[in-house]
C-alpha cells in the first residue's frame, strides 16, 4: 500500500471534518440537492468524454493509487545482473529454470532462450511497455477531466441556488440559508477536485512513470544479456535509469535502497 496516498488522503479529510465539526455543526454542510449536481453532474459530463469501459476501468486503475507499489528499480538492476551472470556462465539456456517474479522481465527471457532475433524481443516489449503507459493515460486524463468538472458544476450548482434565492426575496428569513446551501455546491465542488480526483491524477502520472522505468530497464537488461554482456558493465549501464545519488551506491547496499 502507498502509504503517502493514504496518509495525505486522511489527513486532508480529516482536516476538514475536524474543522466543521469544531464549528457551528457538520448537518449544516450537508446538502442532497448540492451533491447530486456536483458529484453527479461530474462524473455524468465526464463520462460522456469517454466509453462506458474507460470509464469504470479508470475505477480500477485508480486503486493502484493506494495499493499498487512499483517494483524497486535497484532490485530489478540486482535481479538482472544475476541472470546476465548466469546467461555468461552456462549459456541463454540456463535462465529457462530460473524463478522470474517480475511478468514483463519473464516474458522477455523466456523471449531469449527460444530463440528470438533481438529486434523482435525489443518490439515486443516496447509494445507492451506503450500499451501499458497509454491505458494509465486514460485514467490520468479522466480523474484530471473530474477535477476540471467538480468546480466547474459547483458553479453552476451555485448559480442556480442564487436565482432561486432571488427569486424568493420576500421572506429575508429564507435568504442566509439560501445563500449557505448555494455556496455548498461550491464547496464540494472544490472538495471533489483537490482532494480527490487531481491527486490520484497526479499519483497515477507518477506510478506511470515508474511503471516506465522498469520497463525500459527491462528491455535494456534482455537486450544486454542477449548480447552477452559483462554484468558489471550491463548494472553500469542500468544505473542511468537511477537518480545520481544512488548510482555509485555500493552493491552490497544497491538493493536495499528505495
Amino acid at each position: 500500500m502507498d502509504l503517502a496516498t493514504l496518509l495525505g488522503f486522511l489527513v486532508s479529510w480529516g482536516l476538514i471534518i475536524a474543522t466543521i465539526a469544531l464549528g457551528s455543526g457538520a448537518l449544516v454542510f450537508v446538502n442532497a440537492p448540492s451533491l447530486m449536481i456536483v458529484l453527479g453532474g461530474a462524473f455524468a459530463v465526464v463520462m460522456m468524454r469517454f466509453t462506458l469501459a474507460q470509464f469504470i476501468g479508470s475505477i480500477k486503475t485508480a486503486v493502484k493509487a493506494f495499493l499498487y507499489k512499483s517494483e524497486n528499480p535497484d532490485e530489478l538492476i540486482t535481479t538482472v545482473v544475476e541472470l546476465a551472470g548466469i546467461a555468461r556462465k552456462e549459456g541463454l539456456l540456463a535462465l529457462e529454470n530460473q524463478e522470474i517474479t517480475n511478468p514483463v522481465l519473464a516474458k522477455g527471457i523466456t523471449m531469449l532462450v527460444d530463440g528470438h532475433e533481438p529486434a523482435v524481443v525489443k518490439k515486443a516489449l516496447t509494445t507492451e511497455m506503450n500499451e501499458t503507459v497509454n491505458r494509465h493515460k486514460i485514467g490520468q486524463d479522466i480523474f484530471k477531466q473530474i477535477g476540471d468538472a467538480g468546480p466547474a458544476m459547483g458553479m453552476i450548482g451555485t448559480l442556480i441556488g442564487l436565482v432561486q434565492m432571488l427569486s424568493n426575496m420576500s421572506d429575508p428569513k429564507s435568504i442566509g440559508p439560501a445563500m449557505a446551501i448555494a455556496l455548498l455546491t461550491t464547496l464540494y465542488g472544490a472538495m471533489l477536485a483537490n482532494m480527490f480526483a487531481l491527486p490520484i491524477s497526479d499519483k497515477l502520472a507518477l506510478r506511470s512513470a515508474e511503471e516506465a522505468t522498469n520497463k525500459n530497464i527491462i528491455i535494456e537488461s534482455v537486450l544486454g544479456i542477449q548480447e552477452g554482456q559483462n554484468p558489471k558493465v550491463l548494472e553500469e549501464l542500468l544505473k542511468n535509469f537511477l537518480p545520481p545519488s544512488k548510482r555509485n551506491a555500493p552493491d552490497q547496499e544497491l538493493a536495499g535502497q528505495e
